[in-house]
């Protein structure tokens, strides 16, 4: 994180005003996997410092339909681990075409993405061990942090951000206390895992996880979505779900969230908290809002490696999924 923000910060500002010049309307962002979530953040973060409407983009339109969207006035952004994925890559690529800007976040700055993009904001995370994306995923966070802030003229935002990785070296400190938590997943076939607000791609993010270390049906939602219906699985008769909450602290959802979390505990379920709250709690340092899931991740996957290993899954073997996914 550290060698990121030191080797791109100047970059990022030379591009940032180079954009402004362009007159962006909103931002398109085309990702899989893991990267998807770093644009569901992407949605909160420059929708706070630039009031930015941000697209999720559907690539098959481009690649299965052949019907790729207008995108006058777009700032079209692909972000991946590898880069190579077809259906990203060529989501880019039309929109080069059609005359957008276009932006390659990804960690191999030689990668067909990031030759298909008019610029490339390169991770500098090295290579990545685990099959299971983990780092590229908190470099990305990182990297749109530093976009929408450089965008916005806030310098305060990358100050901050530069201090963000001693938050994160503090929040690897909860790994016994995800290994003692991770036993109350190692029976369970179903979890719910809650955030909102910038913390919603946590959510997202640590249910991936644990769906892919752990083979555990986990599912995220939004804490507004899930008032609207899913709550009702869960009942004092069950007993059978466990509950994530992703609420750190100093949130604006931070209230809500611990209730929420106070009203599952009375239910009689398992909750475990990252961050702040009832239930069993993975703590997290404070730190700014909008730069708090870089910091909130990093106990959920911690979880998620330790369910896996309690559920005696071989997190370094994950079952189905590989290192590079090329989809179409």
């Amino acid at each position: 994180m550290a060698r990121l923000l030191d080797r791109e910060a100047t970059h990022v500002r030379t591009l940032a005003r180079e954009l402004a010049r362009r007159e962006i309307a909103f931002v398109v962002i085309a990702a899989r996997g893991t990267s998807d979530n770093a644009a569901r953040y992407a949605q909160y973060a420059f929708g706070l410092l630039n009031r930015l409407p941000v697209a999720l983009a559907t690539p098959s339109l481009t690649t299965i339909y052949r019907r790729p969207p207008r995108v006058a006035g777009a700032l079209v952004i692909g972000i991946s681990q590898s880069g190579r994925s077809p259906d990203i890559v060529e989501t880019l690529a039309a929109a080069r075409r059609a005359g957008a800007p276009t932006l390659a976040i990804v960690n191999d700055d030689a990668s067909p993405l990031a030759r298909a993009a008019e610029n490339v904001l390169p991770l500098h995370a090295g290579r990545e061990g685990s099959v299971a994306a983990t780092k590229t995923y908190t470099a990305e966070l990182a990297a749109v942090a530093l976009l929408a802030a450089s965008l916005a003229g806030r310098s305060k935002v990358v100050d901050a951000l530069r201090r963000i990785p001693e938050a994160m070296s503090a929040a690897l400190g909860t790994e016994p206390a995800a290994r003692r938590a991770a036993a109350l997943f190692a029976k369970t076939a179903h979890a719910i895992v809650l955030g909102r607000g910038v913390n919603l791609a946590t959510a997202f993010e640590v249910a991936l996880k644990l769906k892919e270390l752990s083979l555990l049906f986990a599912e995220p939602y939004s804490t507004a979505d899930f008032q609207h219906g899913p709550r009702a699985l869960l009942s004092r008769d069950r007993g059978d779900i466990r509950a994530l909450v992703i609420s750190p602290p100093g949130c604006a959802t931070e209230p809500e969230l611990t209730a929420l979390a106070a009203r599952l505990v009375r239910l009689g379920e398992k909750v475990i908290t990252i961050g702040a709250g009832k239930g069993r709690v993975l703590p997290t340092p404070l730190v700014p809002e909008l730069l708090s899931p870089l910091v909130a991740v990093v106990p959920g996957q911690l979880l998620a490696l330790h369910v896996a290993r309690a559920r005696g899954l071989d997190p370094d073997d994950p079952r189905g999924i590989q290192k590079v996914t090329e989809t179409f």
